[in-house]
C-alpha cells in the first residue's frame, strides 16, 4: 500500500480508504464515486414535537398573561408539562423559524451605493471629484502644534499631503492651487463645512475664497451634510492610514522632517497606483494665463449637500428654503447657479441613486460686495 501511495502521490490513508471500500468485489463491480460527508444520523426534532411546540405558542398567544409565546415561554410552558425531553431555547426558535411564524422581521441588507452617487456624473465615470479634509490636534516634541491637508481623487486614487502649522483661509487656497498646478484640475472637488472651506457660518450669502478659486478655475465645489457619514469616507480613510503610516510610525524631530517623510509615502502610493491614475478621467491643466480675481462676481455652480429638517425645508447659505413638507429628514442635493440666479433642490435617495428627481426650483442672487481679503 506504500508502494501504492508512492507511485500516484497519495497519502497511506488514501489507498487504505479505497482498499476497505473495495473488500472482496470485483474492480468493475466497485463504486468509486465520492459519497457524502453529510452525517448518516439525523438530529432534527421529532415532529410529534416540533407540532407540540406549535400547539404551545397558540395557546400562550391566546391565554397568556404576560403575553409572552416566543421561544423563551414555549421552553417554560414544556418544563412546566414535565416533557421527558424538553429542547433547548435556540432549538425552539429553529423549529418557529423553519415554520416561518416569526413575528420579528430580519433587517433587510441593502447594497451600498456607489461611490459618487450624489453626482450622477461622476459615478458615470466621466468627470473626476477631488476630496479634502484636515487632520487637527498634532503636537511635536517641543509644543509645535501640526496640521495636515490631506485629498484623494475619487476614481483615480490620486493623493497629497500637506503637513504645517495653522492653516489659514489664505493658506489653503495656495495649497490647493498648487496641487492643481501639479496635477491638474478635476471636476469637483469636495469639502466638508469648515470655515476655512466654506467661509464664516454666522454671515448670509457667504462666498469664500477656496469657493471663488474653484469657481475661477472651472472646479464645481461640493460641500457634504454636516454631521453625516460616508460622504468624506474617501478622504477619512486616508487620514487614518496616514496617521498609521507616517505620524505614529515615525519619530519626528521637526516640521521639515515630517513634511519629507509625508512627501516620501505620497510618492509612493502615487507610484502603486499609476495604473489607477491612468484609467482615470483627465484633469486639464490650469491655464498659463489664468489669474485669480477675489473682487469678481462669483460664475459657475457650487453644489450644498444637505438634509431637510421636520418641515422638509432646508438651510443654504444661511437662507431658509421650504422644499417638501412629505421630504422631511431626507438628503437634497442644492445646485447653485450664480449665472442664472437660480437653485435648483435634487431629491437624493441611497436606496435608488438613479433616481434623483427635481424638486423645485428657487431665484436666488447673491449680493455684489466687495470681498474682504
Amino acid at each position: 500500500m506504500r508502494a501504492v501511495a508512492r507511485i500516484h502521490h497519495v497519502s497511506l490513508w488514501t489507498v487504505q480508504r479505497w482498499v476497505h471500500r473495495a473488500g472482496t468485489q470485483r474492480l468493475d463491480r466497485i463504486d468509486w464515486e465520492d459519497r457524502s460527508h453529510a452525517t448518516r444520523v439525523s438530529r432534527r426534532t421529532a415532529e410529534a414535537l416540533e407540532v407540540l411546540v406549535m400547539t404551545l405558542r397558540h395557546d400562550l398567544r391566546a391565554t397568556s398573561d404576560l403575553g409572552d409565546y416566543g421561544a423563551v415561554a414555549i421552553h417554560g410552558a414544556l418544563l412546566d408539562r414535565g416533557e421527558p425531553a424538553v429542547p433547548a431555547v435556540r432549538t425552539i426558535h429553529r423549529i418557529l423559524e423553519r415554520r416561518g411564524i416569526l413575528d420579528a422581521q430580519r433587517r433587510v441588507r441593502r447594497p451600498a451605493p456607489p461611490p459618487g452617487w450624489y453626482l450622477p456624473d461622476v459615478t458615470a465615470g466621466r468627470a473626476e471629484l477631488d476630496s479634502f479634509d484636515f487632520v487637527e490636534g498634532l503636537v511635536i516634541r517641543g509644543g509645535v502644534d501640526v496640521e495636515v491637508l490631506n485629498g484623494i481623487s475619487l476614481h483615480g486614487g490620486l493623493i497629497g499631503s500637506w503637513p504645517g502649522a495653522i492653516f489659514t483661509a489664505s493658506a489653503t487656497m495656495a495649497t490647493l492651487l498648487a496641487h492643481w498646478r501639479a496635477v491638474g484640475l478635476p471636476a469637483y472637488a469636495q469639502f466638508d463645512n469648515d470655515t476655512r472651506f466654506q467661509g464664516p457660518h454666522q454671515h448670509r450669502d457667504v462666498v469664500s475664497r477656496v469657493m471663488r478659486l474653484c469657481l475661477s478655475l472651472g472646479v464645481i465645489p461640493v460641500f457634504a451634510p454636516p454631521r453625516e457619514h460616508g460622504f468624506q469616507n474617501a478622504v477619512e480613510n486616508l487620514n487614518g492610514r496616514w496617521q498609521a503610516k507616517v505620524w505614529s510610525r515615525f519619530h519626528h524631530e521637526s516640521l521639515a522632517t515630517l513634511h519629507a517623510c509625508s512627501d516620501r509615502f505620497v510618492t509612493a502610493t502615487r507610484l502603486r497606483r499609476s495604473a489607477r491614475l491612468a484609467a482615470a478621467p483627465p484633469r486639464p491643466a490650469v491655464t498659463t494665463r489664468w489669474q485669480l480675481d477675489l473682487q469678481a462676481p462669483p460664475r459657475g455652480r457650487v453644489v450644498f449637500l444637505r438634509r431637510t429638517n421636520d418641515a422638509g425645508a432646508v438651510a443654504v447659505l444661511g437662507h431658509t428654503f421650504p422644499l417638501d413638507p412629505l421630504w422631511p429628514h431626507r438628503l437634497v442635493r442644492c445646485e447653485v447657479h450664480f449665472d442664472h440666479g437660480l437653485i435648483q433642490f435634487y431629491r437624493l435617495r441611497r436606496r435608488q441613486p438613479d433616481d434623483q428627481p427635481l424638486i423645485c426650483e428657487t431665484p436666488y442672487a447673491v449680493p455684489i460686495r466687495p470681498f474682504k481679503e
